[in-house]
């Protein structure tokens, strides 16, 4: 590829940059690598009777500072797109602050001496066992869940199943059913509380609910 050529198809990714798209700036640092790649070797090479013209050459290495430019201008075009989605996600979350939310999530934070979630079975069990564990994955209980197809709750009172009292800390319920045929019967668990903190320093959207951490995505009712 000559210089020209590569000028014609940096100038092409060069449109496509404004549209801070990740992979037009890859192609276009790949172009202003492959510019000095050629532009070097055309020094090297030339010939000692019929230097490169001096006109030509300066018009080569402006043409590569704007290349170098555009490089620079596409990263920081990337780097202010995601600084602007991630404040405008965070800002859409400020409004969940105060209110009571029901979001999916299987783990939650016991409060009053309790822990309270909500699961879905997608048909009729004849058997659903609900294990709690606690932050280091132990069960500290296990106890029958109700079996209808549809959403059914649960409150656990902190008393584990060897009778321990636990009084505070976050805990994972999961929830296992079968059939009459003993085939697993699908679930989904949710949590719900009050939302009391909105964070969005990694780019994401995440609610503080009853001291635990859930993406906004995962909300699905607010009261």
């Amino acid at each position: 590829m000559t210089i020209d050529a590569l000028t014609s198809s940096t100038t092409s990714a060069t449109t496509s940059t404004s549209s801070s798209s990740t992979s037009s700036n890859a192609s276009l640092a790949g172009n202003y690598q492959q510019f000095l790649t050629l532009l070097l070797s055309q020094l090297q090479h030339q010939d000692p009777t019929n230097p490169v013209d001096a006109t030509q050459y300066t018009s080569q290495l402006v043409q590569l500072a704007s290349l170098e430019q555009q490089v620079s201008n596409g990263q920081k075009l990337d780097t202010l797109t995601s600084s602007i989605t991630a404040l405008g996600g965070g800002s859409s979350a400020i409004g969940y602050l105060g209110h009571t939310v029901q979001a999916t999530g299987d783990t939650t934070a016991m409060s009053n001496g309790e822990a309270s979630w909500g699961y879905e079975l997608a048909g009729t069990a004849s058997s659903v066992t609900l294990s709690v564990a606690d932050a280091d994955g132990n069960v500290v209980y296990q106890g029958k869940g109700g079996t209808a197809a549809g959403s059914h709750s649960f409150t656990w009172d902190g008393v584990g199943s060897d009778g321990s009292a636990y009084n505070s800390g976050n805990y994972t319920l999961t929830v296992k059913a079968v059939d009459a045929s003993g085939n697993a019967v699908s679930s989904t668990t949710s949590i719900t509380g009050k939302v009391t903190s909105v964070d969005s320093s990694d780019g994401t959207a995440k609610l503080s609910i009853n001291g635990v951490s859930v993406s906004t995505d995962n909300v699905l009712s607010v009261t």
